[in-house]
């Protein structure tokens, strides 16, 4: 996946400070089966990195609240509702499926 320059920058920049993934991302990111040792290393040390946004009441209750407003799936769901209630801009080149999702803060890869 190639990123623009300006994106580039954002992740280079956010990656020196903190960031936060939802648990649903890190069971995406290491559940990849077709990915070297080396690739899946890199993920392991970037999920590492990350705060880990768990599945509590609040994200629960939120979950619940976009699958019936907006139809979503479940995972998108948890990540929506996770960066809703722990106020956390969602990173993706998947703006897609989120963009309609209001109280939601999204950026966009620019991929």
């Amino acid at each position: 996946m190639l990123l623009t320059e300006e994106a580039t920058s954002f992740i280079e920049a956010l990656f020196r400070n903190s960031y936060h993934i939802s648990v649903i991302n890190r069971i995406e990111l290491l559940g990849f089966d077709k990915i070297s040792s080396e690739q899946y290393k890199a993920l392991e040390a970037f999920v590492n990195n990350a705060t880990t946004l768990n599945l509590d009441e609040a994200v629960v209750v939120e979950t619940i609240k976009i699958r019936q407003q907006f139809n979503t799936k479940l995972p998108d769901a948890i990540i929506a509702a996770s960066c809703i209630v722990h106020d956390c801009c969602l990173l993706t080149n998947n703006t897609k499926d989120f963009e309609k999702i209001s109280g939601l803060k999204l950026k966009s890869l620019g991929v």
